[in-house]
């Protein structure tokens, strides 16, 4: 199985076998506002590399998951009206994949993959997870009843576009005002501390801060868990989910993103919602993406009908 998970400004691709068992992968920088020809086309370059890197022939593959950091309408393939992946609006990407991999191309967005990935892999028997990616943007991906769930057009867990009180003014580049991404998310945090005069770039940089005990780092952090906190209690409230994972560029400070977040979550939740309620950090080591990519395949191939298909034509 062949995996990509595609960030805002990273990608990482995996080699991996129908268990979700990474064989060989590469991690690169690979901005997604380049655009679907010159993303997609690299993309499927890496991964045709990694499956040469473990001496197997091209038609071995089952198939070929891809995540995207926007709405995607999974049953298509495609992108719908994605805030920061210009000329991605509609593409076909199962249909640009296809002729370069040689396999059936399924595609969802980033954050329900790092859901599937991380209850994969580590929360395989919790029914009810919900999974958070702090990075650049805010997402989440939800998992109620032991599935994912993608919503009507497949935009669920758009947790980064939720009004919080303290952004009340503050303008987001969905248009709105006031979401939490516009105050909590990597790109905003990284505004407000050059503001401060400290150089920081992007998300990584954040963290670099942190992990030197840079006080000012430290509490925009704490502070954007806090703001995170305000929008998930909400979110237990209604969904009542028994584990929150945080992942993300951001996630990596550790306990200062969580202290925030378990900070207002537990003081505004329901108690009987919180009452067994777990706040953990992702466990995978950056890999939920293309675990849950290599996920979404196998679920395909391995499924009754599919299985049924296959003894058929035989």
């Amino acid at each position: 199985v062949l995996a990509a998970d595609l960030g805002a400004s990273h990608a990482r691709f995996a080699v991996t076998d129908l268990a979700a068992t990474v064989l060989a992968e590469e991690d690169m920088a690979l901005p997604i506002a380049e655009g679907p020809v010159t993303v997609l086309d690299t993309a499927a370059a890496r991964l045709r590399a990694l499956v040469e890197s473990i001496g197997r022939p091209l038609h071995d593959v089952a198939g070929v998951g891809v995540g995207l950091p926007g709405p995607v309408e999974h049953e298509r393939g495609r992108a719908i009206n994605p805030p920061i992946m210009p000329g991605w609006d509609g593409y076909d990407v199962p249909g640009h994949l296809t002729p370069l991999l040689h396999a059936p191309i399924f595609v969802d967005n980033d954050v329900n993959i790092m859901a599937l990935g991380e209850h994969a892999a580590r929360w395989l028997h919790v029914k009810d997870l919900v999974f958070i990616k702090v990075s650049s943007g805010i997402g989440a991906g939800i998992i109620l009843d032991g599935a994912l769930r993608r919503g009507a057009l497949g935009a669920a867990g758009d947790l980064g576009h939720i009004a919080v009180a303290r952004g009340a003014t503050v303008p987001c580049r969905c248009g709105n005002t006031g979401c939490l991404e516009a105050i909590a998310g990597g790109i905003a945090v990284s505004a407000a501390l050059r503001e401060q005069g400290l150089a920081v770039d992007g998300p990584g940089d954040i963290v670099d801060l942190v992990r030197a005990g840079n006080l000012s780092a430290t509490q925009a952090v704490r502070q954007a868990g806090r703001d995170l906190g305000e929008v998930l209690a909400g979110v237990v409230n209604l969904l009542n989910p028994s584990v929150i994972v945080i992942g993300g560029t951001i996630a990596e400070v550790g306990e200062y993103l969580l202290a925030g977040t378990r900070e207002v979550v537990y003081s505004r939740s329901l108690p009987l919602a919180t009452q067994h309620l777990r706040i953990v950090p992702a466990q995978t080591e950056g890999r939920a993406g293309v675990i849950g990519a290599a996920q979404i395949v196998a679920q395909d191939v391995l499924s009754a009908s599919a299985v049924d298909a296959a003894l058929a034509a035989r």
